[in-house]
């Protein structure tokens, strides 16, 4: 069953999730969240994605547990831009020195809760890290509240086009792709908890049933029927 709980990290949650049957297929939904995991005795990064990530399960009776950072919040644990992870799963040892990772792997592999030790890990790493971009709570609170790019540009004081290359780096995509994908997210939590998908869709700004049909399939890969079954 999978599991999460509230980090010491602003706005990050710790999660645990036990291991898929091999070869069976995991949709792992855009959410515009990074990801630092530990799988199979490895630390690895989950970038942003565009749209839904397609894993294979290996049977690995420990299962994954991770720590699910806030948008915009990753690089400046992790100490790279956003977009030069969409889309990937990368080793942590191919963005930091091997050795460090090796040490924070036995760390990680020895602690009670690897999700504490992976907790713990992204609190030092915070505290020494330069400052994220400070426009970046504001941006993600407006577009996951539905506002236009032009509305959220216009309150950051900054034209689209600054806009979308700030937006890059601490996020991955610029922020239509990422209002996009904040937008289906709530959509699918209204939808799961029984709301009619017409009221779903004039509900989280979508034009009608059929603009959030299209969305859902061209962001998650299945129709809303198939995610919410």
């Amino acid at each position: 069953m999978y599991r999460e709980r509230a980090s010491r990290v602003p706005g990050a949650v710790v999660w645990r999730r036990p291991g898929a049957s091999p070869g069976a297929t995991l949709r792992i939904l855009p959410d515009g969240c990074m990801d630092l995991l530990w799988v199979g005795g490895e630390l690895l990064v989950a970038g942003p994605d565009p749209v839904a990530h397609l894993g294979t399960g290996t049977g690995d009776a420990a299962g994954y547990t991770g720590i699910r950072f806030a948008p915009g919040t990753a690089p400046a644990v992790l100490g790279v831009p956003a977009d030069e992870l969409r889309g990937l799963r990368v080793s942590l040892a191919s963005l930091w020195p091997e050795a460090e990772v090796g040490r924070l792997a036995e760390r990680v592999h020895a602690a009670p809760r690897p999700g504490v030790a992976l907790e713990e890990l992204a609190v030092r790493r915070l505290a020494s890290a330069p400052p994220p971009d400070p426009a970046v709570p504001g941006v993600v609170a407006m577009l996951r509240r539905g506002a236009a790019v032009a509305e959220v540009a216009d309150a950051a004081g900054l034209s689209e086009r600054q806009l979308h290359r700030r937006s890059l780096p601490a996020f991955g995509y610029g922020p239509k792709t990422l209002m996009r994908i904040l937008r289906m997210d709530r959509a699918l939590t209204l939808a799961r908890t029984g709301v009619p998908y017409a009221a779903v869709a004039a509900r989280t700004g979508y034009a009608d049933q059929a603009h959030l049909s299209r969305e859902v399939k061209a962001l998650a890969g299945v129709p809303l029927g198939v995610l919410i079954a």
